[in-house]
């Protein structure tokens, strides 16, 4: 990627249509317009450019998903449940149908990546998906964007060996499901320690199973963590992606871990997540021949959540940032 490589965000107005009740619940559609605004008043704003995605198949869904959990999703907003399981996963009438177009926006940025337009691929999607296990929902997250992305680079563009890099403040326990037993992926996570942070996984110890074995690295920080603790730990990630030979890499990209995020007790600046994507921009060249595709996760303060989205691009697409 070069200093005027074009930066597509893949995103669409229908994302505001999943209705997660209004009120106090932080995964709300006013995360999307944050965003947006944001990077349209930005110095970036010269460089976007914006493609929708398509909602993604069911068979797509199935790579990790079961049939009962698609069955018991569509049947629960069909009949006007507002919530699935737990207070936390909020539903309207149309987030079925918007957790597919989620779900599908990855795959429209490997298909783009794959065609080697020569930019930066970002999905701004809602809602997000490393919590989601195969047949249940897991904080606000339906369907698990990042390991679908993964399956589909695999399926459809033989690029077996896909890494996902996911510096959300929270660790994604339905990614680590999915990957935990496979040779040929891997999952690097930054979270907040286990011991004080939603879901309770991501333990250092926690390295794989079986032919998997190894190709987990639970990189967990302690409350109050931010750019010291985090700029430490960068060196041991680039070994691990240097060990485990990606072709691709999916970035979930989180951006609770805020210091005035109240969703965790860590403390990064705007000016780490331009960092963190210096980093991602170094390990894409190095190792993956720049196929990259970053996918939304977290980020739920809305004074800060557009800036520090419009840092990460920074940080991807120019080299001087």
């Amino acid at each position: 990627m070069d200093s005027d490589s074009p930066i597509t965000i893949i995103t669409a107005a229908e994302f505001l249509r999943h209705d997660t009740g209004g009120g106090d619940h932080p995964e709300a559609a006013e995360r999307m317009v944050a965003i947006t605004d944001r990077l349209a008043e930005g110095y970036l704003a010269n460089r976007i450019h914006h493609l929708p995605p398509r909602p993604a198949e069911r068979e797509q869904l199935l790579v990790f998903h079961t049939e009962s959990w698609l069955f018991r999703f569509e049947e629960s907003v069909l009949s006007g449940r507002t919530y699935i399981d737990h207070p936390d996963n909020q539903v309207g009438y149309d987030s079925y149908e918007i957790a597919m177009l989620s779900a599908g926006s990855g795959l429209v940025g490997i298909d783009l990546v794959e065609a080697q337009f020569g930019g930066i691929v970002f999905c701004q999607t809602r809602p997000p998906g490393h919590h989601a296990e195969p047949n249940q929902p897991y904080g606000f997250c339906f369907f698990n964007n990042c390991v679908i992305a993964a399956r589909y680079w695999q399926q459809h563009y033989g690029r077996q060996r896909v890494c996902i890099f996911d510096f959300d403040a929270h660790h994604g326990n339905g990614i680590q499901t999915a990957f935990e037993q496979d040779a040929e992926t891997s999952y690097v996570s930054i979270h907040e320690h286990p011991s004080f942070s939603y879901p309770g996984t991501g333990w250092a110890e926690e390295r794989g199973i079986g032919a998997g074995k190894g190709t987990i690295l639970n990189l967990p920080l302690p409350p109050g963590a931010g750019e010291e603790q985090v700029l430490r730990i960068l060196p041991k990630i680039r070994q691990f992606i240097q060990e485990n030979r990606p072709d691709a890499l999916i970035v979930g990209a989180g951006f609770d871990a805020h210091l005035d995020d109240d969703m965790s007790g860590l403390a990064f600046t705007v000016d780490l997540y331009r960092k963190l994507g210096v980093f991602v921009r170094e390990i894409a060249e190095e190792f993956t021949q720049n196929r990259v595709v970053s996918i939304l996760e977290g980020g739920y303060n809305l004074r800060r959540l557009g800036s520090c989205v419009e840092a990460y691009l920074r940080g991807l697409a120019e080299r001087d940032a």
